[in-house]
Parts: structure tokens; C-alpha cells; sequence
């Protein structure tokens, strides 16, 4: 597979410029700490699983923007990657102006958009600093943003950036596993968050993602704390530049329709929310900033699920007076941190099917390697699979790629793989180009091809329980 360029998004103190930012609450204008009592069951047992899962974002010019549009951000660069006034402001312009040129109307519409930002990226910073330095400047941003809602301590910024090393899905050695403990879980390519409760799936939501120039993170974050009636100041980004009745720097009061935030914000560490405030249309598509997108009834209901789980006694009662007063911010803390589990994962075997969702984030994670990975965890070889079913695997994996697509092997390699067992080259090419005639072809802005196959019947996955589509008609598991 391809080297993973992509890198981490800004440290946490950037939480106080991006649309998807968590504000530090001002305790003496009018914002309040909640203590609520605490449910003697809502404690959170232990994850047997390995919680050193990479904490991973793509380095695009839009997310340095935001990184650099932090008033520490300059002093950062200096002393960490001893970068002059010029340069700084050389990456600041570039940054600005790639932003400038997004619209948040089109994204998606073209394939490989978060590939090509993140050569962009690489492309014009090494141009203004170097390789080095921006290797550093990946690795400083990295850093920041495994603070985890902490306070950031003086690491090197000179260890090896995350790009080095291909990151895929969290842990290939586990993929698509079932948490045994209480945690949120989100994939990004499935547009889902599920609510686990002791190894136990109990709530499911369709959520709004981050867009390609933002990518929605990977890794492990916490949810310590749940806002109510949030304010937000308008960062100095072109997008903001672009609405209307908001001027950078000014304050939108919570409650006001001007406020993206919506009237609860969940922080998750580094500049990521879980928030409300999005229309049932954005729900299933990209949606934020590098967030994830709830409509209102969704993040109150989440609130409340989120609670419970931590160890605080929230209530339908306590939502609804919160929603009337929406001009006094509070926060509810929770005693348990609640772990949240940003994944990245487009092959799922989920309740004895195959999903295979389009590789939004262009992070080339739809091959056949990753597909014997994700068939062997569940006791299943793609020699296993009938013709038919690896013709139709093989062909999905094609059609929901990203910027890339399924290349053919060298002949030497074919051959070492076909010892495995079966592989794109194992069928005959008569059969192969008959069967691709009749499979239909994906269209544009189709996000998966679920594909039915028998040796996988009872295994993988729990299918979405409760599933909260954001539209008011909630789909049960049958």
C-alpha cells in the first residue's frame, strides 16, 4: 500500500478558531459547571483492547490554516522549528488562499479531493521550508493534537512524522472489532456512531462528517464533558468570510441561529466535537470542519445516552430546561470518561454481510490485502468465497476506491499471492470479463455496495440498533 502522508490536525488550543471548536467556558460571564448525581451502574469497565491506536489526520493547507490562525501558533514554529517571521507568513498566505478557494457546496463532487490536498500541502510547504522542517511541522502538529483535551507538555518536534508509516483503520490487526467495554464508536465512510454500553450495541446514529480538505480524525479520544448553549467566535477563515450577519472575532451568542454549534457540543480532544445544529439533508454526507454532525433532537438524545454511560443522571426534564434558557452556557461533567473510537474503516463485515464503502478520504484502504485482513478475522479466506462472490468483492473494491483504483499485479507477484489462495488474477479472463459485464457499475454518489456472502452468515459486526437517521422515523434492528 502506499505510504500514509496524511499527518494530525491542530493542537487543542486551536479549539478556539475552527466552526468545530470547543471554547473553554468563562465561569464568571454567565456559564455554569453542573454537578449531577452520579448512577452507581454507569461505571466503565476496562477495554481489553490495545487503546494505542494511532490518533491520525490528513495535513491539508485548509486544516494548517486553522492551525496557524492560532495566536500561539506563530510562537510554536519559532521556538520548536526555528521558522523566521517570513516564512510563517509565507505559509500563512498559502494556506489562506487554498482555503479561499473551497466550497463547501461541491465537496465530494470529484473524486480524489482529499488526495490531491494533501499534495498540495506537502507540495507547497516543502517549497517555502523544506522537507525537514515540514516533516517537523507534521510531527509538531501530531503532537498537539494527542493531547487529548490535556494540557499539551514541551516534546521534541523533531521525533518522526506520522507519515512514515502507513496507518490503516485503527489497527489492521483487529479490524472491525466489537468493543467489549462502554465506548462511542464512529467510522467516518459508513456516516454512523454507535453507542456500546458493557460490550453491548444500543444506540445508533447517521452522522454528518468532516469535509475532504477536513478530514474527520482517527484514533482514541474521551468525552469528559457535555456543553450546553455553547457560543462561538468566528475564526478568520475565508468560509467565515462567507456567511452572513457574522463578522471574525465577534462573539455568536449561544442559542442564535448564527451559531453552527447548535445547542450541545460534546469536546473529544484536539479541535474535534461531537455537535448538533446540522439538517437532517446533512446527515450522510460532509458535513464540518473536522466534527461530527448531529441535528438537534440527535445531540439531545446523544446527551442524554452519553450521560448515563458516564455516570451522570441527565434527564429529558434537564435537556428541555437547558433548550429554554439558551442564552446561559453550562456544563455537565461526566465522573466516567467516556472513550470515543474515531475509525476508518471501508471494509466491514457487519451482521453476516460484506460492506464495502467508498474510500472517502482517498486513504487507499479498499485493496485486496486489506480485504483477506478483514475476511480472516472472521474465519473466512477469499479462496473460501464462491467465484461469483470474489468476482463481485473484487469488482466492489474497484468501484467504491478513491483516487486510485485496483491495479493489476506484476506477474511475479500474482503468483506469490495465488499460493494464498484466490486473487483478481486467479479468474479465468473469459469468466472475469463475462461477470464484469453483468455486475452493475456504482453510481457517482453511491457510499457503499453491500455484497451477501454465505460463509460470513451470523459473523462480524452488530447491524445499527435504534438507528436515529436525524429525520424523526427511526429504523429498528428487525
Amino acid at each position: 500500500m502506499k505510504q500514509y502522508l496524511g499527518s494530525v490536525l491542530l493542537m487543542a488550543a486551536c479549539l478556539l478558531v475552527t466552526a468545530c471548536v470547543a471554547e473553554p467556558t468563562n465561569r464568571a460571564n454567565n456559564n455554569a459547571i453542573v454537578a449531577l448525581t452520579p448512577t452507581p451502574t454507569a461505571t466503565v469497565s476496562p477495554a481489553p483492547i490495545s487503546e494505542k491506536t494511532s490518533n491520525t489526520q490528513e495535513l491539508t493547507l485548509p486544516v494548517l490554516d486553522a492551525f496557524l490562525a492560532n495566536e500561539s501558533a506563530s510562537g510554536l514554529l519559532k521556538s520548536r522549528l526555528q521558522l523566521t517571521d517570513d516564512e510563517i507568513t509565507e505559509l500563512k498566505q498559502a494556506a489562506h488562499a487554498e482555503t479561499a478557494k473551497l466550497s463547501e457546496a461541491n465537496a465530494g463532487a470529484s473524486t480524489g479531493e482529499t488526495a490531491s490536498a494533501r499534495t498540495t500541502a506537502k507540495e507547497k510547504i516543502t517549497a517555502l521550508i523544506g522537507a525537514e522542517k515540514q516533516r517537523q511541522l507534521e510531527a509538531l502538529i501530531a503532537e498537539q493534537w494527542s493531547s487529548d483535551n490535556e494540557s499539551v507538555t514541551d516534546k521534541t518536534a523533531t521525533q518522526p512524522a506520522l507519515n512514515e508509516s502507513r496507518v490503516v483503520s485503527n489497527d489492521v490487526r483487529s479490524p472491525n472489532r466489537v468493543p467489549t467495554d462502554s465506548r462511542i464508536v464512529v467510522n467516518a465512510p459508513a456516516y454512523r456512531m454507535d453507542v456500546f454500553k458493557a460490550g453491548r450495541l444500543i444506540k445508533s446514529y447517521k452522522i454528518g462528517i468532516g469535509y475532504p480538505q477536513f478530514p474527520l480524525p482517527t484514533g482514541l479520544r474521551k468525552a469528559r464533558t457535555i456543553i450546553f448553549n455553547p457560543t462561538w467566535t468566528p475564526p478568520d477563515e475565508p468560509w467565515v468570510a462567507k456567511m452572513k450577519d457574522v463578522s471574525v472575532g465577534e462573539k455568536v451568542e449561544a442559542g442564535s441561529k448564527l451559531n453552527p454549534l447548535g445547542p450541545i457540543k460534546i469536546p473529544i480532544g484536539g479541535p474535534s466535537l461531537i455537535h448538533g445544529g446540522k439538517s437532517p439533508a446533512k446527515l450522510g454526507t460532509f458535513a464540518s470542519h473536522g466534527c461530527v454532525g448531529l441535528t438537534t433532537p440527535q445531540v439531545q438524545d446523544f446527551a442524554k445516552v452519553l450521560a448515563q454511560l458516564g455516570g451522570a443522571h441527565l434527564t429529558d426534564t434537564d435537556i428541555a430546561a437547558y433548550a429554554r434558557d439558551k442564552t446561559e452556557t453550562k456544563q455537565v461533567k461526566l465522573p466516567n470518561a467516556i472513550p470515543v473510537e474515531l475509525r476508518y474503516e471501508t471494509i466491514v463485515v457487519e451482521d453476516g454481510k460484506l460492506h464495502i464503502f467508498r474510500d472517502i478520504y482517498d486513504q487507499d484502504t479498499n485493496t485486496e490485502e486489506n480485504l483477506r485482513t478483514v475476511l480472516e478475522a472472521n474465519g473466512v479466506r477469499l479462496a473460501d468465497l464462491s467465484e461469483e462472490e470474489r468476482t463481485q468483492v473484487l469488482s466492489a473494491l474497484a468501484q467504491m476506491s478513491g483516487a486510485s483504483t485496483v491495479q493489476p499485479r506484476p506477474k511475479a507477484k500474482q503468483s506469490a499471492m495465488a499460493e494464498k489462495g484466490a486473487t483478481a488474477s486467479s479468474l479465468p479472463s473469459e469468466k472475469k470479463s463475462t461477470a464484469a459485464k453483468t455486475l452493475p457499475r456504482a453510481a457517482k454518489n453511491q457510499k457503499e455496495i453491500v455484497i451477501e456472502i454465505a460463509e460470513l452468515r451470523g459473523k462480524g459486526y452488530p447491524a445499527p440498533v435504534d438507528l436515529d437517521t436525524g429525520t424523526g422515523q427511526k429504523k429498528r434492528k428487525t
